[in-house]
C-alpha cells in the first residue's frame, strides 16, 4: 500500500511500438520505462509482444518481475489495448508483481465500438471484452485531455502519482518516454507524444 506518495516515487511506464496488420504474428517492442517520478531515469525494459495476441499481460508480469529494479512502487500503463487488441489483464498484473496499476488515457477510449470490433474480428471476443469491462470506471483528471483507470490503489493516490511523474507534457514522463523509445525502436525516430 502507498501511504504518501513522494516525489522521487518509483514507477514504470509501458508503452508500444508501431505495427502493421499485415501479417499474422507480427510482433512489436513493449517499453517500461523506470524512473524516480519525473526527475530521473534509472532504467528501460523491452519485450516483444505479438500484434492482436494475448501476450502483453505475460510480457509486463516478466519485465517486471525479472527486472533488477526491485523498488517500484507502481506500474503505469498508457491504455489497456496493445499492439492492436492485445488486452492487458490488469488484475492479474497486480495479483502476480504486487503493484497497483494506474493506466492512463489521452482520449476516452469508446468501449461500445471496441466491443463491436472485437466480436466482429475474434472468436476470444467475450475473454477480451471481460479484461476491458472488469477495470471498473473511467475517471476524468484534467477535462477533455487527459483519464485513467485504477486498479490495487485508490482513486486519490492514483491522481497524486500521475501528477508527480508529469514534467511538462500531458501525460507522466514514463509513459512519454516509453512512447518515444518504442516509436523509435520501430521505426527509426521518436514519434511526437
Amino acid at each position: 500500500m502507498i501511504r504518501k506518495v513522494k516525489p522521487e516515487i518509483r514507477v514504470v511506464g509501458f508503452d508500444d511500438g508501431t505495427f502493421s496488420f499485415k501479417a499474422t504474428g507480427d510482433k512489436t517492442i513493449l517499453v517500461g520505462v523506470v524512473m524516480k517520478g519525473a526527475k530521473e531515469v534509472v532504467g528501460v525494459l523491452t519485450r516483444w509482444i505479438t500484434v492482436d495476441g494475448l501476450d502483453a499481460t505475460d510480457a509486463i508480469i516478466d519485465a517486471v518481475l525479472r527486472s533488477r529494479f526491485k523498488d517500484l512502487r507502481v506500474i503505469m500503463l498508457r491504455g489497456i489495448t496493445y499492439a492492436g487488441f492485445n488486452v492487458v489483464d490488469v488484475e492479474r498484473v497486480f495479483e502476480e508483481t504486487g503493484l497497483p496499476v494506474v493506466i492512463v488515457i489521452k482520449k476516452r477510449p469508446d468501449v461500445g465500438a471496441m466491443e463491436v470490433a472485437l466480436r466482429k474480428h475474434f472468436p476470444d471476443a467475450a475473454l477480451r471484452i471481460s479484461l476491458i469491462r472488469k477495470l471498473g470506471p473511467i475517471r476524468e483528471l484534467i477535462p477533455g485531455k487527459l483519464f485513467y483507470q485504477v486498479w490495487g490503489i485508490e482513486p486519490e493516490k492514483a491522481v497524486e502519482i500521475i501528477r508527480v511523474t508529469r514534467k511538462g507534457a500531458l501525460v507522466p514522463e514514463p509513459l512519454r518516454l516509453a512512447h518515444m523509445i518504442a516509436s523509435a525502436v520501430m521505426t527509426g525516430e521518436s514519434t511526437k507524444d
